[in-house]
């Protein structure tokens, strides 16, 4: 008789799956910072503005009133039917269902255990947010890698081309990190009708879509009410601490998101929908302009110096490294110049370029600037 295969594992180790999985290139980046003295830290990828004043005193407020507790697992009523009706009203889809979640990674999270079996093809384009891959596999499915560089812009053809009778789904994120590529409002839109025509899910990441700065953000779900939509308060409201976020799409999915929820998340936590409503009520334009401003200084610091494609949205550049190796010029800039960046590596299978995150005070960003100028003089 056969042992069966676990038994071959030692007794107090970890599982098979967490093994497979390999420390955040990101998390190494923040604890090389942590070590060294006044770094210029442009690795974070979060906002460097506040959460807006009424969003923080509604969280206080909440907790003072013993507002602590959990909450529907879909969330609580005033913040998901006022997301939910914003988002049927977007797409003119009355029946488009939400489900508020533990922000927005929980809602990718429990979209790709509704939607993903072992065996199942999931196209990711890349380079692609580092959670992508590794959540597919997780779940026993097959990434489809399809490489966008050196422009990023993606390729409806080839989409195409790379679906198969195991292919269950597309995942789309635009504005995109790392590389702060905006799709084409035509591209969203051939995508959207492909997917519904070859029976696919688009599942389409939105965190960023506050952040675009030189055309308007275009869903796909305005082009299918097949498209399931993540999006969160983390990027948009500086909240990124709270883990509020949502999910929207077809009644089938929702429901089996918000029963897995039940099962995992269990809901949001409370105090931080209740800053949620309020944030919804909190003009964001002058943040999100210091934002744009701050990426046009960074790319006309390193115009002529680095090559790049300029980013549409979010708050990331992603140029070229010298020398071939985002890794090795990521290593050359912490030795030498104390400066944290993120190798592309990180995010696929190219190591032809590297990260910055500008969302940085301006001290910081100018120091980072410099350095990079030094950096690229001396490649």
């Amino acid at each position: 008789m056969h042992e069966p295969e676990s038994a071959a594992r030692p007794r107090w180790s970890v599982s098979r799956r967490a093994a497979a999985f390999d420390s955040s290139g990101i998390r190494k980046a923040f604890d090389l910072a942590a070590r060294l003295e006044d770094p210029i830290n442009l690795s974070i990828g979060q906002p460097d503005f506040e959460m807006p004043v009424a969003a923080r005193e509604a969280a206080k407020s909440a907790i003072d009133a013993g507002k602590n507790g959990y909450t529907p697992t879909q969330g609580i009523a005033a913040l998901r039917e006022r997301l939910e009706a914003t988002a049927r009203r977007e797409t003119g889809q009355p029946e488009r269902r939400l489900c508020v979640t533990s922000g927005s990674s929980g809602a990718l999270v429990l979209a790709l255990m509704a939607l993903v079996d072992p065996g199942d093809e999931v196209i990711v384009f890349e380079p692609a947010f580092l959670m992508y891959r590794p959540l597919v596999e997780f779940l026993g499915g097959c990434v489809v890698p399809i490489d966008t560089a050196p422009s990023f812009a993606i390729d409806v053809d080839r989409v195409a081309a790379a679906i198969t009778p195991r292919t269950r789904v597309i995942l789309l994120n635009t504005p995109a990190n790392p590389t702060g590529f905006v799709a084409a409002a035509d591209t969203v839109r051939d995508l959207a009708v492909l997917a519904e025509q070859r029976g696919v899910t688009l599942v389409s990441d939105e965190l960023y879509r506050s952040y675009c700065y030189d055309a308007a953000f275009h869903s796909p779900a305005l082009h299918s009410e097949q498209v399931v939509v993540i999006d969160g308060f983390s990027k948009s409201h500086a909240m990124t601490g709270w883990r509020v976020g949502w999910i929207h799409g077809p009644q089938a999915i929702i429901n089996a998101v918000t029963m897995m929820q039940q099962y995992t998340f269990v809901c949001a936590p409370q105090p931080g929908q209740w800053a949620a409503i309020a944030a919804l009520d909190c003009p964001m334009d002058v943040p999100l302009a210091e934002c744009r401003r701050k990426r046009d200084k960074l790319m006309e610091g390193l115009r002529g110096h680095y090559d790049f494609v300029q980013p549409g949205g979010a708050f990331y550049l992603f140029p070229r490294a010298p020398g071939g190796s985002g890794k090795a010029f990521a290593e050359r800039a912490a030795a030498e110049e104390k400066l944290i960046l993120v190798p592309g590596s990180v995010f696929g299978a190219s190591d032809t370029h590297f990260r910055i995150a500008y969302t940085v005070n301006e001290r910081t960003l100018d120091r980072g600037i410099a350095a990079l100028q030094r950096l690229a003089q001396t490649a």
